[in-house]
């Protein structure tokens, strides 16, 4: 058996990044008798990034800079997949931090449970090196991140659990896996990796997160950079659901909707009070109390809607500042709006475009890091 592990990296625009993370991979602990190589596919990068990275390439040979005309990671990942030589491959993410068994353990769960997908919990933490603004903003913005609350009961949230899951943080396979599946769908800008494993699991295969396989994500630094972020992840998921005939789980659906109730609310109630403040006196009677209380019912609708989501949100937002620390409150309610108005809008517009208009908008396919 081949004892090479491939690990696989898309990259763009990461002057600032890459060396450090480069180090990281490269101080990983690897069981006796494995070997690594390291191919970071570079979406044609314009900041320096290239440049740096050659450079890194060239005083270690285990890394190897693959081009990504694509630009996008589904793109990058079949690239490295195509170049990888290794019998088990692990993707890795430029903005995590990895505990230096990372790769070892990842190893570890495949031997020990044979499936098909491993990974670990999806855990979020601000920089160190954030302005004490900045840094209340992106603590608030990793402690909602982490809350299953605020992701929907997502178990790639829960730091402690062991056990099968329907999608998986980065991930990791036996080359056997895209053999059998496939590799990422390069029409998907977001959600590549969610449609990979919707594949596995409707082809028979499994996906196992362990608690053992340490990261630390460090997310977006801004309330609009965050709301930005998951439009684009609501936007992609209908596509990946048309492709499928179905939700890879209940929670992907619970935004759009949410705010599609909202807003077809908010609509009927501009439409029937605009309606009832332009007929004619003449119009009869019978047409005029039906439509006074269908749109006092969508508006008082559309209040206890509103007035239920933010008691939820204020209930969540003491919650977490109860387990992640003083200091957060003020922030906490704009971040989780962010993320499920976000997801929310995006969605709809998703469904719009892969329903009606049978394609992507160009606009949805850049990267919003």
């Amino acid at each position: 058996m081949d004892t090479t592990v491939s690990v696989i990296v898309p990259c763009r625009n990461e002057r600032d990044h890459i060396e450090a993370f480069c180090r990281s991979v490269a101080a990983q602990t690897l069981p006796e008798g494995w070997a690594l190589e390291v191919l970071i596919a570079d979406g044609q990068s314009d900041d320096g990034t290239r440049e740096r990275l050659a450079a890194l390439c060239l005083q270690d040979a285990r890394f190897v800079m693959i081009d990504n005309p694509g630009r996008i990671v589904s793109c990058g990942l079949n690239r490295c997949i195509e170049r990888a030589s290794g019998a088990f491959i692990v993707r890795l993410d430029v903005h995590t931090v990895y505990a230096r068994d990372y790769i070892a353990q990842c190893l570890a769960t495949w031997q020990r449970t044979g499936a098909d997908n491993v990974g670990g919990p999806w855990k979020a933490e601000a920089s160190a090196g954030a302005s004490a603004t900045e840094g209340r903003v992106q603590r608030a913005i990793a402690a909602a991140f982490q809350s299953r609350l605020v992701s929907g009961g997502a178990l790639s949230r829960d730091l402690s659990y062991e056990g099968e899951v329907d999608t998986v943080y980065l991930g990791a396979w036996p080359r056997a896996t895209f053999e059998r599946f496939g590799g990422f769908d390069e029409t998907l800008v977001r959600n590549q990796d969610d449609e990979h494993n919707l594949r596995i699991h409707k082809g028979g295969g499994r996906i196992w997160q362990s608690a053992a396989i340490r990261s630390t994500y460090v997310p977006r630094a801004s309330k609009v950079a965050v709301f930005r972020q998951y439009r684009q992840y609501g936007y992609w998921k209908p596509f990946v659901m048309r492709k499928h005939g179905q939700a890879a789980a209940l929670r992907h659906l619970v935004p759009g909707l949410f705010v599609g109730a909202l807003l077809a609310l908010l609509a009927l109630t501009l439409l029937g009070s605009a309606w009832l403040g332009i007929a004619p006196p003449s119009l009869d009677s019978a047409w005029r109390a039906p439509l006074l209380w269908g749109t006092l019912l969508c508006a008082a609708g559309l209040g206890l809607l509103a007035l239920l989501y933010g008691a939820a949100v204020l209930a969540i937002s003491l919650a977490i500042e109860r387990s992640a620390g003083p200091g957060l409150l003020r922030h906490l309610p704009d971040v989780i709006g962010a993320y499920h108005f976000g997801y929310g809008l995006g969605s709809l517009r998703g469904w719009w475009d892969a329903l009606v208009r049978r394609r992507p908008d160009p606009a949805f396919g850049r990267l919003t890091r």
